[in-house]
This record gives structure tokens, sequence and C-alpha cells, in this order.
């Protein structure tokens, strides 16, 4: 009885023993296996549409295995929600840093020029993102999701509109920074299914910034 209780003592950690953690390589290997399927989903969607791509489709293209895909994702639309989620946040740090102002003077068409150089316009992406939109139409839930990631959008374009209000001349049509931050996001909403038309970038690119000198640059409503 002595010899049971001791084999048994000796075979449990003592308590309050912390948990073992994850070597830093195990770590590492997850982390590079799950942006290799999210590369892959981002190449596979674009090309195929999201509603004919297979689990295996993304697999192939990542060059893994299935059990690969479960050890990160639960379903191909946890994929696909966190491949937007990952666009989305990204979208609305490239809106924020380009309209960072330098200082209070800092000239509205240099923070427009800014915007239309840098926002991500990707024709693939464009792809993915209207998928997710008429997914959000006919979704609830993908729909608080679309509507949760917008908000975020607007209210970086109202910050930086907002440190930048001295340079502005709204339209009273328009009235507040708030509903400018809407028209500029709007702007980007239509130069985006422009591009997916033409697929010219440059031009895209350039009726941006024209876009957003018309509603934002005081010389035009002067």
């Amino acid at each position: 009885m002595v010899e049971m209780t001791t084999k048994t003592s000796a075979a449990r950690p003592p308590r309050g023993t912390p948990a073992p953690v994850s070597s830093p390589r195990v770590t590492k290997r997850r982390a590079e296996t799950r942006a290799r399927l999210i590369e892959a989903a981002f190449k596979v969607f674009a090309d195929k549409g999201f509603g004919q791509v297979r689990i295996e489709d993304v697999c192939t293209a990542a060059g893994y295995t299935r059990g690969a895909f479960y050890s990160q994702f639960e379903s191909l639309d946890e994929l696909f929600f966190t491949l937007y989620d990952e666009r989305a946040h990204l979208i609305a740090a490239q809106v924020a840093e380009s309209l960072n102002t330098d200082g209070a003077d800092t000239p509205i068409e240099v923070l427009t020029e800014r915007v239309s150089a840098t926002l991500l316009l990707d024709r693939d992406w464009l792809l993915i993102k209207t998928e997710f939109l008429m997914r959000a139409a006919r979704n609830p839930a993908v729909a608080d999701r679309l509507a949760a990631h917008r908000a975020q959008l607007r209210t970086a374009v109202e910050n930086r509109l907002a440190g930048a209000r001295r340079q502005l001349a709204i339209p009273e049509s328009i009235g507040d920074i708030p509903n400018a931050a809407r028209a500029v996001v709007a702007a980007y909403d239509g130069v985006t299914i422009q591009l997916l038309l033409d697929n010219d970038l440059p031009a895209a690119r350039t009726w941006l910034a024209q876009l957003l000198n018309a509603l934002l640059d005081r010389g035009r409503h002067s």
C-alpha cells in the first residue's frame, strides 16, 4: 500500500506546478501554417469564388493536408472570415495612416493623394470582398460582422478628418465630419466597383483622388 501511494505521488506533479509551455518552434510553425493557408485561400477564393472552393483546394494550394487545415480552422467559413477580417483591419489602418497629418496646415490635397496612392486597391481582394457582400445580404450574422468592419473604417476616417478640420471645406449637402467620413468610404466603394469593371488600377487611383478632393478640398468649394 505504501509503495502504491509512493508511485502515485511521484507520477503527479506537485499542486500549483505551471502547465507545460509550447516550445517557440512549435508556436512559430503553427503561425507559419496559418499564414500559408490564409495566403493560399486568398488566391483560391479570388480564382474560383467562395461558393466553388473546397477545403481540398486550399490545402493543395498551400501544400498541406486536411489535418493541417483542421488544426487551424474549424471550417472553410471560418477561414473565409479570418481572411476578410485581416484585410478589413489592413484597410482601416491604411486610411488612418494616410490621413495622419504632419501638422495643422497640411494641405488636404496632400492627404487625399496619400490615400489614393496607398489604399488597398487589389482586384483579387475586391472579388473576395464582393462575395462577402453577397453573403452578408443573405445572412444577418455575416451582415453584422460586415457592419462592424465598416463602422471601424468610418471611425478611422472620421478621426483623421477631425484632425485635419482646418483644411477641409465640407459641402453643406454633406454637413459634418461623420457624414464626410461616410462620403469618403462611399467614394472608395465606387472606385472599387469601377476597378472591377475596367481593371485599370492607375485610373482608379486617379479617380479616387479626384473624388476625395471634390468632397473635401477647400479650393473647390470657395
